[in-house]
């Protein structure tokens, strides 16, 4: 079971890290081209370039039209995406000042409590945007420049999310029989805590 599940963690970060990189690019290619279209429309260029601006303003060179709704979806995705690898690898910010000194399996009992309280709040906010993308389903709403449904990018995070929900759900298993079994069932965490 580790296996399948490290291996959805890992192809849904790196599903989420290409999206990125996707967006990175968009974002760059609009704002360039935004830049661009106000350079071709100055006096300056009219006359330095003359019919190289008129060239790129009747191309259409300028900002890459629905990049926000993009953005928005995409980035919305990519978020969801990073939590099952994020989890799996207890790679979530702690703060442990005080537990450090706590010895191990006192430590191992607060990583069970902590890991089923997030399982719970990620199992909870799938369930939330489940319903979130059922109301815009069927109210039909779409983007304002792509004309794209809404519900789209809420589907697209809801695939990330509930493979988050999986890994979460099992890491939280994982660590409870951690506690029961004192030993270790979880890949190692970055930090080699």
């Amino acid at each position: 079971m580790t296996r399948l599940v490290t291996w959805l963690a890992r192809a849904t970060a790196v599903l989420g890290g290409l999206v990125l990189v996707l967006l990175i690019v968009l974002t760059t290619l609009s704002i360039a081209g935004r830049s661009l279209s106000k350079l071709f429309h100055t006096d300056f260029a009219q006359s330095a370039f003359g019919g190289l601006s008129n060239w790129a303003i009747n191309a259409g060179v300028g900002e890459i039209n629905g990049s926000y709704e993009l953005l928005e979806a995409g980035v919305a995705f990519a978020i969801f995406s990073f939590f099952p690898v994020c989890q799996l690898y207890a790679g979530h910010a702690t703060v442990d000042v005080f537990t450090s000194a706590l010895p191990q399996r006192a430590l191992m009992v607060l990583r069970a409590f902590w890991e089923i309280v997030l399982s719970v709040t990620i199992v909870f906010l799938t369930w939330r945007l489940s319903d979130g993308m059922m109301r815009y389903v069927n109210n039909g709403e779409t983007t304002l420049f792509l004309e794209f449904p809404v519900w789209w990018s809420y589907a697209a995070s809801l695939a990330a999310a509930t493979v988050a929900s999986v890994t979460a759900v099992y890491c939280a298993c994982a660590r409870i029989a951690e506690v029961a079994l004192s030993r270790a069932i979880l890949p190692n965490d970055p930090m080699g805590k």
